[in-house]
């Protein structure tokens, strides 16, 4: 009786074990996108927050350029606030979507690029622990090195910018501010951003 129920049991585990290994590559494809989702979530994140963080440079020389300082403050609470209320609104709508249409976006190429033994291997990278490692430090490493680019190359640079803005200041119409920059003569810069 024990030695059937032992039998039973492997059988069992054998079963269980060739049937992970019998996934489709389907299968094996929705995998390697559920293990991806903090990136795919991050992606969205990431399109909801540029538009926010360029209506907040834009606010910030606005505020500091054409606004007096008594009202600065408030207003740039007001600021924040309505910026925070986009964010908080668009991320979800954007993460949904991101999430929806990434099997039928990244699906198809991954299946086309991959075979079933490469998936199995990608799965097994991305759930190793060099991986996820590498993965709470990659921020570190991108900002360290974008830190040293900017810092290296600002001499260079900062002139080209602020030819650039000077340049589309006079296409836009707007005059210089105190500190150079171009600024809004009748603060229409907020709607050039495109969302």
């Amino acid at each position: 009786m024990k030695q059937h129920l032992l039998t039973g049991i492997v059988a069992a585990s054998l079963l269980a074990a060739s049937g992970a290994y019998a996934q489709t590559k389907q299968e094996l494809v929705q995998q390697v996108i559920q293990i991806q989702q903090p990136s795919i979530e991050g992606l969205a994140r990431s399109v909801v927050e540029e538009p926010a963080m360029q209506i907040s440079q834009i606010s910030q020389q606005i505020l500091q350029t054409q606004i007096p300082e008594e009202k600065r403050e408030a207003l740039a609470k007001s600021v924040s606030a309505e910026i925070q209320k986009y964010v908080n609104e668009a991320t979800p709508l954007v993460r949904d979507r991101a999430l929806k249409l990434a099997p039928t976006t990244v699906g198809p190429l991954l299946e086309s690029n991959f075979t079933e033994d490469e998936l199995k291997q990608l799965i097994a990278w991305l759930q190793s622990p060099v991986n996820k490692k590498y993965g709470e430090i990659a921020g570190q490493l991108q900002n360290a090195l974008l830190e040293k680019v900017v810092n290296d190359s600002r001499a260079q640079v900062d002139p080209k910018i602020a030819t650039m803005e000077q340049n589309v200041g006079k296409l836009l119409g707007v005059r210089n501010g105190p500190a150079g920059n171009a600024a809004p003569a009748n603060g229409a810069a907020l709607s050039l951003i495109h969302i």
